[in-house]
């Protein structure tokens, strides 16, 4: 009997729940299948340097995949509409008898699978379904009166409670398949409407799992005890930077779990606080997975909490445009957005701290910047970009309170103290001192950087302007 799994984004070999599932099945033949889905990902937002990284983890999989005798297939999806037919056809041309996949939440690609699900089973050809992307079922994990968590600390305790009752076993490598007539289909180096980024870039981001678990091991061995400690200063090599193997798949957040436990004496909740609190941040991306299940609007560009859809964002396209371009005069917030532009990732303090400028200070609307990420990052992750973007944004689940505004200046002061990633990423500052590198302007006309902006806004008076604007919502008529 021929069987398929239908790679999503699950780019690996090991530890892959369908794979190895679908491998274990029985005898005949086990196909792969990638579908390539340019209109779909440009509905999504999905950053160019993403689509390079899931051609490039794809190119490498397909070498393990060919030595388990397992071809991989490429078939062409605009849209994520065009699947079923896409499937049906492939599974017709080749005798499939059942399909393999591990689950995605977002609402399409729910929908997508409830669609693809339908017409196989139709024509009698078995569908199965397979937690992996996340640890818990969605669903599982609920509050005693029945609904979904939303607020992480009972959530987490729930988790450790899961965890510590069962923890999540890792997936073999599937065994050498029977010997397969079927050639693999050729990953092609880029798709039309998507760039391929530059070298330095890809030097960052190398693919394949020997990669990412060589990143993996060399973070848990020199960093991950200090992570507590180091992960908020943006200079230091203080994160693991594992995030874009993680939303590729390339990486399972159960490999990442075992690499922690395996630090920390199998503790969760105790132990190394560098540890602990590396798998708060693995839980918290579990917690915004949860979220897109238990309240889809999330996905849909509405705010979780419903009643700041009133609020009055101002329309400020040049200011917009300063953010994304890095020139807002604010010297830790252009270092970060330099960075997202140059390297396709931004470190989470600074993610942080420009989503707060923009929501706040600016009092531009959250979208704007959750978009600007996805279309930039090469782990742009819907779940845990919402959910980030609407926590500074204090529209979200668990979200800050809205009089909680970061000041930029004083973080750039705290986290970045020497002015070391500023004077990366701004090296018209280079030549400041590190008390005056994190607000120039405070010097006037005298600091020598005449191509750099002055402040885009007053930081005092636009927070007294966004205190205003949520205080506003409580007057607004239900």
């Amino acid at each position: 009997m021929t069987r398929l799994v239908w790679l999503r984004n699950d780019l690996r070999a090991h530890d892959n729940t369908a794979l190895a599932r679908a491998a274990a099945q029985g005898d005949g033949s086990l196909l792969a299948l990638w579908l390539i889905s340019p209109g779909q990902w440009r509905a999504h937002d999905d950053a160019p340097a993403k689509v390079d990284f899931w051609l490039r983890n794809l190119a490498e999989l397909g070498k393990t995949l060919a030595a388990l005798n397992i071809p991989l297939l490429l078939r062409h999806a605009e849209h994520w509409d065009d699947a079923p037919g896409v499937l049906l056809e492939l599974c017709r041309e080749h005798g499939v008898r059942s399909v393999h996949v591990n689950a995605e939440y977002g609402v399409h690609e729910q929908r997508r699978d409830q669609a693809v699900q339908a017409a196989l089973q139709g024509a009698g050809i078995a569908w199965h379904s397979h937690l992996d992307q996340i640890l818990f079922q969605p669903g599982s994990l609920l509050t005693k009166s029945g609904g979904y968590f939303q607020v992480f600390s009972q959530f987490r305790k729930r988790c450790y409670a899961e965890l510590a009752a069962h923890l999540p076993t890792l997936q073999p490598l599937p065994a050498i398949q029977p010997p397969c007539a079927i050639a693999s289909d050729p990953v092609p180096a880029a798709v039309d409407g998507f760039a391929a980024p530059g070298d330095a870039l890809r030097q960052l981001w190398p693919a394949g799992e020997a990669a990412a678990h060589r990143r993996l091991s060399a973070f848990a061995d020199q960093h991950l005890e200090w992570y507590d400690g180091q992960r908020d200063f943006p200079a230091q090599p203080g994160t693991s930077r594992l995030s874009a193997y993680l939303v590729a798949g390339v990486l399972s957040p159960r490999q990442c779990l075992h690499a922690a436990l395996a630090i920390n004496a199998g503790e969760f909740a105790s132990g190394n606080p560098g540890v602990v609190s590396w798998i708060n941040e693995m839980l918290w991306r579990e917690f915004y997975k949860h979220i897109l299940v238990g309240y889809p609007r999330v996905s849909m560009g509405r705010a979780f909490r419903t009643e700041t859809e009133a609020l009055a964002w101002r329309e400020a396209p040049a200011d917009l445009a300063a953010w994304q371009q890095g020139n807002t005069g604010i010297p830790i917030v252009d270092a970060a957005m330099r960075q997202l532009s140059a390297t396709g990732w931004m470190h989470n303090r600074l993610r942080m701290i420009v989503a707060m400028f923009l929501t706040k200070n600016l009092l531009i609307d959250w979208r704007h910047g959750e978009r600007w990420f996805m279309q930039n990052l090469i782990d742009g992750d819907l779940a845990a970009n919402n959910g980030g973007w609407q926590w500074s944004a204090s529209t979200g689940t668990d979200a800050a309170p809205y009089f909680r505004i970061f000041n930029p200046l004083t973080q750039s002061e705290k986290f970045d103290p020497d002015g070391a990633f500023i004077r990366q990423w701004v090296p018209e500052l280079a030549g400041l001192n590190k008390r005056d590198i994190h607000n120039p302007a405070a010097l006037g006309g005298l600091f020598g950087a005449p191509d750099y902006p002055r402040p885009i806004v007053d930081l005092a008076r636009s927070r007294e302007r966004a205190l205003a604007a949520f205080k506003a919502l409580d007057q607004t008529p239900a």
